[in-house]
């Protein structure tokens, strides 16, 4: 036998993952968010790489309450984030990766789609910014911040991989906006949406 029901495997999992989050100093609410992070990757490894910033839940929860615009970097992310919370929300969710128009600035250029769609996302007067794949999208946001061109409500950086993954979330613990992120390569965009859910969760419970 086992188990078949949705919601008792999550907490089921979510029962497992607080046996070993005996060792962390988070608040309730950032716990809620690394249980969802270790949940989503079944990496426990989470629990000590894990880094707020910024009074970051309550400057989320705010920004989740008054329906301010979402950006992701990838529709893996767009796809992971549950859409019955959102609505609830209000909060408009985007991501312009695959639009002709970012292929195009791209190429003219010579950056990538990630950076190019960030910029689109500025200009679109998104103030929540949701990073799970690109490090080249969080470099650039972080630019656009210094030159005083956007004021993110919070950003979620959690850019994976081998090359600016770790150097582009260091760079977002230096700058002072609201944010979460990983220290070292781990993350990617399903970590991303699991943030935002747990954001939704809190504010809207299931």
């Amino acid at each position: 036998m086992y188990i078949k029901e949705p919601m008792k495997i999550e907490n089921k999992s979510m029962d497992i993952i607080d046996e070993v989050m005996g060792d962390v100093d988070f608040s309730e609410e950032e716990l809620a968010v690394a249980k969802r992070m270790i949940h989503t990757t079944g990496d426990f490894d989470y629990r000590k790489i894990i880094r707020f910033q910024g009074d970051f839940i309550e400057k989320a929860k705010a920004a989740i309450q008054a329906g301010l615009p979402i950006y992701t970097d990838t529709k893996m992310a767009y796809q992971g984030i549950n859409k019955k919370a959102l609505e609830k929300s209000g909060c408009a969710l985007n991501y312009y990766i695959d639009d002709p128009d970012v292929a195009q600035k791209a190429k003219e250029k010579g950056t990538t789609r990630s950076a190019c769609a960030l910029e689109k996302a500025v200009e679109e007067g998104t103030k929540i910014f949701v990073i799970g794949n690109a490090p080249t999208a969080l470099f650039r946001l972080l630019e656009l911040v210094k030159e005083g061109k956007v004021d993110p409500a919070f950003i979620v950086g959690v850019p994976v991989g081998f090359v600016g993954a770790a150097e582009s979330k260091e760079a977002l613990r230096q700058v002072d906006v609201p944010s979460v992120s990983t220290e070292g390569t781990k993350g990617g965009s399903n970590v991303a949406a699991s943030v935002i859910n747990a954001l939704l969760y809190m504010v809207y419970p299931r």
